[in-house]
């Protein structure tokens, strides 16, 4: 009898740790998280073309969503990213970069041109209507929001993170800008 107690227990607890290790990995924040990041979209880059997430397959590319009227985040994460297309020389023809506005009402794609021209410029501009960008924001699992400002006008919050993406599309990790550029075209490199 008390063979059978301390048989039905060890079984009872080997039950137990299955379903804690099928939960782990099926619960997996970090699976979760990393897998659900990109997605379709169909957007029109700086000189009119339709854009869709194909345009990420093939080679490394970085994501970015912002805006042209950004004080600050913007310009400073572009100009980061131009950095690393400087310290990544010839080899830097094989990485892509989306800069995916946030706010198509006042970003055009003669907008984002004008804007992106102060970057490099293998920096590709993306635009659509608001439902087509916001089919994009939910893709890769961004925030933005208007926020309205003192005497009319706006400017909006949204996430700043720079998504790194595979040959295949898929998401890597977020880039981290207090790295010097070049550890960060290494990272980008080891992609290649």
């Amino acid at each position: 009898m008390k063979q059978r107690i301390g048989l039905s227990l060890i079984v009872a607890l080997a039950g137990l740790v299955l379903i804690g290790a099928m939960a782990l990995f099926v619960l997996n924040p970090e699976r979760s998280s990393t897998d659900a990041i990109g997605g379709a979209f169909t957007l029109t880059d700086q000189r009119g073309a339709r854009v869709t997430e194909a345009a990420l397959k093939g080679q490394p590319s970085l994501v970015f969503f912002g805006f042209t009227h950004c004080p600050d985040v913007c310009p400073t994460a572009l100009f980061e990213i131009s950095e690393v297309y400087k310290a990544l020389g010839p080899k830097g023809d094989g990485l892509k970069t989306f800069f995916i506005t946030v706010d198509p009402e006042r970003d055009r794609p003669e907008t984002l041109k004008a804007y992106l021209e102060s970057f490099d410029p293998r920096i590709i501009g993306l635009t659509g209507s608001r439902e087509e960008v916001d089919i994009a924001t939910r893709a890769y699992r961004a925030f933005a929001r208007k926020v309205p400002l003192d005497g009319g006008g706006y400017v909006m919050d949204h996430t700043a993170l720079v998504y790194l993406m595979d040959k295949k599309g898929r998401f890597v990790s977020s880039m981290n800008f207090e790295r010097p550029p070049e550890e960060n075209a290494k990272r980008i490199a080891d992609l290649f």
